[in-house]
């Protein structure tokens, strides 16, 4: 086994129940970095949330965010997949008539999400959006910027809601079920996965030379694509049973824990 890159999917898997970073990550990334090997977190998340997360090692790292939409080396973006302005439009009237549901959209230059969303739902952007911006008219917005991912939350019902009301979006948009509260749409064939082979791209490898971390139904591509995948311990049961190994959970430190005793570090 020759693992050149290394992808992790963050809340679930990276990041204990807390939503913290593992003790000991900035020095492990930096003695894997040092051994030829790149470490690329993986997540619905935003990009700028994520560089802004880690920090002193931010630029060292790669990145496959808002579900593979937008990928980066250190600072530098180096695809961003734009979705078509009708399918990005019809979403938001879709949420619009959705009693509980709420959206927020992803454009190169940060998150939007309109005026009339709840108290709650804006606590929810900002935890996973570093840039946020509340715009009057979501629609009017979209209709003049190129638009990557539009994020669906319906707190507590993202599979029960939010999947059923968009699955005839199916044949138009990808869609990820990234947790109990969010349903992502992104350009057809987006994915963690296919981010995970542009980066093998750009690094010269192929996705043998992969190792990948998960525990979401939005993880599924990327554990399929990489050549070594492990679900945690707390993975879905359906992500579990098509990854190669199972590692401990993410409150158990799975994710540095079989790291290290992979690499012997």
């Amino acid at each position: 086994m020759s693992i050149r890159l290394i992808a992790a999917d963050m809340d679930g898997t990276l990041l204990d129940s807390r939503k913290q970073l593992p003790e000991g990550l900035f020095p492990l990334v930096r003695a894997l970095h040092e051994r030829g090997v790149r470490f690329a977190p993986a997540s619905g998340r935003q990009f700028y949330t994520l560089y802004e997360q880690f920090g002193e090692i931010a630029d060292e790292l790669m990145y496959i965010s808002e579900n593979g939409a937008m990928i980066c080396d250190g600072a530098e973006c180096v695809g961003f997949s734009a979705m078509p302005r009708d399918v990005v439009l019809d979403a938001i009237e879709r949420v619009r008539t959705l009693p509980g549901a709420y959206t927020v959209i992803s454009a190169r230059s940060g998150a939007f999400y309109e005026k009339n969303s709840s108290a709650e739902a804006v606590r929810n952007f900002n935890m996973y959006c570093a840039r946020c911006t509340e715009v009057p008219d979501l629609a009017e917005f979209a209709s003049r910027e190129p638009i990557c991912k539009v994020a669906l939350c319906c707190a507590g019902h993202a599979e029960q809601v939010l999947m059923p009301a968009f699955a005839d979006f199916a044949g138009r948009a990808q869609l990820a079920l990234s947790g109990t509260d969010w349903v992502d749409l992104m350009r057809t064939g987006v994915s963690k996965g296919r981010a995970l082979e542009e980066l093998c791209g750009t690094l010269g490898i192929t996705t043998a030379d992969c190792m990948a971390f998960g525990d979401y139904l939005n993880d599924i591509e990327l554990l399929r694509t990489a050549g070594e995948s492990y679900a945690m311990a707390n993975a879905h049961e359906q992500l579990a049973a098509l990854a190669k190994y199972r590692c401990p959970s993410n409150d158990e430190d799975g994710v540095c824990r079989t790291i290290r005793a992979v690499f012997d570090l």
